[in-house]
């Protein structure tokens, strides 16, 4: 401070020293002959000679700290009041010192913070460069609060055009290589974390040949990759790509001309969709498909939906930053239509390949079902030799199914979030359904194997209002009504028959299950349904 109290001191001085001079040269005769006008040019060269000395002394030693923009501030808010005092047009000279200051300290302080990490540190000059043209920016709407002539918004902003033009021509190149460049690096440094070398996936590959062959024949192959559970989704490669973006965007609306802004944002949305969703979300996908094992396999790895979950969370993320980031750059440009159709064709085809990749899923699961019924359930558990030794409780196959089938249901409900979860859980549904339906109608049913089925019956209908979905749950009523048919006594089937549950379904199936029990044909039960 008491630098600054001796450096006004001696302005001051100099300043009184300068005055009489400043008023002998606007001291001009109204009338004068071509003598006098020679001495009126000479006094007004003068004046801006020493309007120029003015300018020159007033900055000795003004820039004592190792902040710029923030020493120019306080320059001109001191110098404002002086030239008032002194000068008859102290606008004029506060616009001609800042235009000094402009043209001189600040373009050698751009200059040579951006040309010494143009070439060799891209994304240090990109930050320099949004930090320098911000606080630049920041710095002249402090200045128009000083009175600098009747545009003085014009003329700050050709001040700053004059210094950053050269490089505000090339910043959108340098940003979108800079964004190649380090989202490519950032994928490359996940997958070498991984000992993951990408492979090829598409048209014409050994994958697509072996899947095309699983679909059409029984072979079972087995998942086409092994990936060990691994998702090969990663939410710090996702917040880091995210992060780039976000400041590309902030510096793309900062140092973007307004006409050419949509169209530089779209440029960086693009890099975006590349690397996070074709390279990263994409390819985790198709690695995902070629692991899901075909239906028949034994102790098959459902990974899959722990993709879904992942790929889900990750898409949000970049949902938001859709619109938070990019929507405001380009709500009022045609640039809008394309962001909202290229977002939507992205969108599109991740929810093919999840889609493919559930349906798969669910297939095995439902073969997981079957392949624990087939070893499980024994002939015998429905037409049992001693039937007065039968506990009636249900089997131990329909316990095994119940606990395999409550745990896909917790795993559904975890990956996946609003009414995809009704939508999943009730094609699972269907699908247990058929394969019980289907299940029982391979035994026959004594009086007391009958009363097992039903019992198992009750299991699965209770495991079913886990999924709460009210579709599942009516065809287990179904179902179990249908199964009272195999215990009613004969006389009795007709009535059953009518009853509310099984009035509305078709008597073949009716007929179907009355064939199951063991005294059918002594019973003569299909005399009901001629």
């Amino acid at each position: 401070m008491e630098i600054y109290a001796v450096m006004s001191s001696i302005t001051r001085i100099r300043l009184r020293r300068l005055l009489i001079s400043f008023r002998s040269c606007i001291s001009l005769p109204r009338s004068c002959h071509s003598t006098d006008l020679r001495m009126s040019k000479q006094k007004l060269q003068g004046y801006a000679h020493c309007v120029d000395v003015y300018i020159k002394q007033c900055q000795e030693g003004a820039y004592l700290r190792n902040d710029v923009f923030e020493d120019t501030a306080v320059l001109c808010q001191r110098v404002n009041k002086q030239v008032g005092e002194v000068f008859s047009s102290p606008e004029t000279v506060m616009a001609k010192l800042i235009q000094n200051i402009f043209e001189n300290k600040l373009q050698a302080h751009v200059r040579e913070k951006l040309d010494e990490t143009r070439h060799s540190d891209v994304e240090q000059y990109l930050k320099n460069l949004y930090d320098l043209y911000t606080r630049t920016t920041a710095l002249a709407t402090k200045l128009t609060e000083f009175n600098l002539g009747s545009d003085k918004h014009t003329f700050l902003s050709k001040l700053i055009k004059s210094i950053f033009s050269s490089y505000l021509e090339s910043y959108i190149d340098m940003e979108r290589d800079y964004l190649r460049t380090r989202g490519a690096m950032i994928l490359q440094r996940y997958y070498d974390s991984k000992n993951h070398q990408k492979r090829p996936i598409g048209a014409g590959s050994i994958q697509e040949l072996k899947e095309r062959i699983r679909q059409r024949t029984n072979l079972p192959l087995g998942p086409m990759i092994d990936t060990h559970g691994e998702t090969f989704l990663s939410p710090e490669l996702v917040v880091n790509l995210l992060q780039e973006t976000r400041h590309a965007f902030e510096r793309c609306h900062r140092l973007s001309d307004p006409s050419d802004l949509p169209k530089n944002a779209f440029s960086i949305f693009l890099l975006l969709v590349e690397h996070l969703c074709v390279e990263h979300i994409d390819y985790a996908l198709e690695i995902g498909l070629s692991a899901i094992p075909s239906s028949d396999a034994k102790n098959a790895n459902l990974y899959f939906l722990d993709v879904v979950q992942q790929a889900n969370s990750i898409f949000h993320l970049f949902d938001k930053q859709f619109n938070d980031q990019l929507m405001p750059l380009i709500s009022s440009s045609p640039k809008l239509a394309e962001c909202l159709h290229k977002k939507k064709e992205v969108i599109e085809q991740m929810e093919v390949k999840l889609d493919t990749g559930i349906d798969r899923t669910l297939n095995c699961m439902v073969g997981q079902m079957k392949h624990i019924l087939a070893t499980e359930q024994k002939k015998t558990d429905f037409r049992p030799e001693d039937e007065n030794n039968v506990m009636i409780q249900y089997t131990t196959a329909c316990s095994k199914v119940c606990a395999y089938v409550s745990r896909q249901v917790e795993h559904v409900r975890k990956s996946m979030d609003g009414k995809n979860v009704d939508t999943v859980l009730t094609e699972l549904g269907v699908r247990f359904h058929r394969l019980i339906h289907e299940h029982l109608q391979q035994y026959s049913y004594s009086s007391m194997g009958g009363m097992l089925a039903i019992c198992d019956v009750a299991e699965y209908r209770r495991c079913a209002k886990d999924f709460r979905v009210p579709l599942v749950l009516q065809l287990f009523d179904t179902l179990h009504a249908l199964c009272n048919l195999l215990v009613v006594a004969p006389d009795n089937l007709k009535q059953v028959c009518s009853g509310e549950q099984l009035t509305n379904l078709d008597r073949n199936l009716l007929h179907a299950f009355v064939q199951l029990r063991v005294d059918y044909r002594s019973a003569r039960l299909g005399r009901h349904f001629s």
